[in-house]
């Protein structure tokens, strides 16, 4: 397996090294050839190449089996013009990453204040109202007078069919339930469309149980009894603010991992930005990189047949947990490590398990 290696801005690439510390880690156990090749993007493309993204780099990700994104300073880069491209966005629009699977579960030894949980987010990662990415050219937010502004959404019959049934297959070897998350009583005919697809699609899986929810009230639901939630499948823009808030409800956005995958391609990466306040601190949770490159494991074990990931992806996964556990963490989540100690010890359990 041959992974592309962006350490990204700020934080990153202190997080990426304790990262490629546990897959090497992972490797070494489980069996499997594991080749890294680290490049660059964000500022130090900027610096290097006049860009923040290249053409070069693009070919690279898609010969590779996958890539793993650094937290990378977005906001940043606000003039394409001058090379200042968001990495995150161009490579889930190139790679045509369709899906963002965002995890996330409470944590023994981490404060919570809801009940145990466990669920997984399935946001559609291609359309929605995210101007950047809805129009064959230019943007899709419209600046029509000095006083007004026109944002337009995409919604589509093919991306919903194609994130519906990601969810309900991800739901299958979970706890066979998805929960359709919508406002089709004000956003009729878009969110209709989607409810629908999402409706055809669980035909196709009689064993998943569903229900849906309008999202203002799902909000609620999510806070009150999490643990009632299996897998949550939302257009873009509703599934980019209910990742952040489970995610949160977990302990820590730092637990959290992301995964955006496509039909050929996928791209693990931290739930978090670059936090450039902290950068060079060694103070840095790395877990949510971590949690991603364990889930771009498993994407590309089930995808190849390859059983040693989808193993290996597992071992990360519960090698966390007794991780956090015993506080062989940052002090963010009630360890006493930085950032490269975690990744040690990290590697140490998962090598020793």
């Amino acid at each position: 397996m041959k992974i592309i290696v962006l350490p990204g801005d700020g934080i990153g690439p202190e997080t990426m090294a304790a990262t490629v510390e546990v897959l090497r880690a992972a490797s070494q156990r489980f069996g499997f050839d594991l080749e890294l090749e680290q490049d660059v993007a964000g500022h130090d493309s900027l610096l290097r190449h006049g860009a923040t993204v290249t053409p070069a780099l693009l070919d690279k990700v898609r010969a590779a089996d996958g890539l793993m994104l650094g937290p990378m300073a977005t906001f940043d880069f606000k003039d394409e013009s001058k090379g200042e491209i968001n990495p995150s966005m161009f490579f889930r629009k190139e790679l045509d990453l369709y899906a963002n699977i965002r995890p996330a579960r409470t944590w023994n030894g981490v404060p919570h204040k809801v009940d145990a949980f466990d669920l997984v987010v399935v946001r559609e990662n291609t359309e929605g109202f995210y101007a950047d990415r809805n129009v064959a050219s230019g943007g899709s937010e419209m600046l029509i007078t000095e006083d007004v502004v026109v944002s337009l959404r995409r919604i589509t019959r093919m991306c919903c069919r194609r994130i519906a049934r990601a969810a309900f297959e991800l739901a299958r070897n979970r706890r066979k339930r998805v929960s359709i998350v919508h406002k089709a009583n004000v956003l009729k005919i878009g969110d209709g469309m989607f409810i629908d697809e999402c409706r055809k699609a669980a035909l196709d899986f009689p064993d998943v149980a569903v229900d849906d929810f309008i999202v203002d009230a799902m909000m609620a639901h999510v806070v009150r009894a999490p643990q009632r939630f299996d897998v949550i499948v939302t257009t873009n823009m509703f599934g980019d603010i209910l990742s952040d808030l489970t995610a949160e409800l977990s302990g820590s956005l730092g637990l959290g991992g992301s995964l955006n995958m496509g039909a050929r391609h996928a791209m693990g990466q931290a739930a978090h930005g670059s936090a450039p306040d902290i950068a060079g601190q060694d103070i840095a949770n790395p877990f949510s990189l971590i949690l991603s490159a364990g889930q771009l494991l498993e994407w590309h074990g089930r995808r190849t047949g390859q059983a040693a990931c989808i193993a290996a992806a597992e071992a990360i996964l519960h090698t966390a947990a007794a991780v956090v556990e015993a506080g062989e963490s940052t002090r963010d989540v009630g360890g006493n490590l930085g950032t490269a100690a975690t990744g040690q010890a990290f590697a140490r359990r998962l090598l020793d398990a």
